[in-house]
């Protein structure tokens, strides 16, 4: 086993041990991937002031996410088929968030159902991500087994009425379970440690779905509901009518544009993430960590601003802390983890996030994560 020392350690070893289409979904963007690549460029822009003969002594990256206590300001990001990157890959990564002391929120296009991860983490509260349907009644069923498994906060996914195009998923011809064409099993069969799990689990469809809408008994129809269901006449009444049915902590996910962040603070949601989905929708789009300095100089005192969007180290973290956001979410970063190594390997990606995110803390001058602010960045590189 190489020993493990940042992300890309991960990134490496998760490229080894997961199959082609899966690790390609986690790893890539839509079109030119300008955007995808900005995410991450972006952050390397951002210089940071080192700071002397300071005392570094009780430090703690503690602080509130919506309320709730969080070990660093960073939770898990919800991230479609994760039980492809690892047999119950959702569970997994629920118990590592649950551990360490952080949110893990579970997608819609989850492998693993709200109810395993429930049962998986003892009735640990987790965040539920809802997409919106044109099958009202689905989503209705949806929220209200967020409620029973006692989720803590709903976060809305606002930039995914329609599907950005993936080059990579259509070449790989990528679906849950893997179609078994003669490319697929000659890559799946280079991947054993993957395969064995999968042999060893039941979850390998996407779990909060399939059994839970009329028609919808496998793989093809399953596919084909999708394309017609995600809802393109999304407004901002049916955000309204979410938070009225769901009743709890809103999280608005995909803003991006300062005009939109007025109208989430107007929609009377907890708190807004910065997000451009990871680089997989608009190609071209302004990367997460730039849209996030005047869309929290706009709106970061009526309503609590987070950010995703090409975290792979504490730095990144800490910057995004000084640029305003009071959370980030890390996807690909736990992903990475979770397909090199299982369990244990989204609780290296924690580990290893926070101790970059304490040490750069406490070079540039603090020691608790409360007390940062912009004057930790060298002037002109933000």
């Amino acid at each position: 086993m190489p020993v493990i020392t940042h992300i890309e350690d991960l990134r490496v070893l998760a490229k080894k041990r997961v199959p082609r289409m899966f690790y390609d979904y986690a790893d890539s963007g839509s079109w030119t991937e300008s955007t995808y690549l900005a995410n991450e460029s972006d952050f390397q822009r951002i210089k940071l002031r080192q700071r002397v003969a300071v005392n570094m002594e009780n430090r703690s990256t503690a602080t509130k996410m919506i309320g709730i206590d969080v070990a660093m300001p960073v939770a898990i990001a919800p991230t479609g088929l994760t039980g492809m990157q690892h047999a119950d890959g959702e569970i997994l990564a629920a118990r590592a968030a649950k551990r360490f002391g952080i949110p893990f929120t579970l997608s819609t296009m989850s492998i693993c159902s709200i109810e395993d991860v429930s049962q998986g983490t003892g009735g640990h509260p987790f965040w539920f991500q809802l997409y919106v349907m044109k099958d009202r009644g689905f989503i209705e069923r949806l929220i209200d087994r967020a409620k029973a498994a006692n989720c803590s906060a709903l976060v809305l996914t606002l930039d995914l009425q329609i599907l950005g195009q993936r080059h990579k998923d259509l070449k790989n011809g990528l679906s849950a379970p893997p179609k078994l064409t003669l490319s697929t099993i000659a890559n799946l069969m280079t991947k054993p440690r993957w395969g064995l799990g999968m042999l060893g689990t039941k979850r390998r469809g996407f779990g909060n779905i399939v059994g839970h809408v009329s028609g919808i008994e496998n793989m093809g129809s399953l596919s084909e509901w999708t394309a017609k269901q995600f809802d393109t006449a999304l407004n901002w009444g049916d955000v309204e009518w979410i938070k009225k049915r769901w009743g709890g902590k809103l999280i608005l996910k995909g803003i991006q544009d300062v005009e939109d962040a007025k109208l989430a603070v107007g929609s009377g949601a907890d708190a807004l993430i910065v997000s451009n989905h990871g680089g997989r929708q608009l190609d071209g789009a302004e990367s997460s960590i730039r849209a996030l300095p005047p869309i929290a100089d706009a709106v970061g005192r009526q309503i609590e601003v987070h950010m995703d969007g090409g975290i792979r180290s504490g730095q990144d973290v800490l910057k995004a802390r000084a640029l305003g956001a009071r959370g980030t979410y890390i996807g690909r970063a736990f992903l990475y983890g979770l397909g090199a190594m299982g369990e244990a390997g989204v609780d290296k990606v924690l580990q290893i996030i926070h101790n970059e995110l304490d040490l750069t803390m406490a070079f540039c001058g603090h020691t608790k994560i409360d007390t940062v602010d912009q004057g930790i960045l060298l002037p002109g590189t933000y």
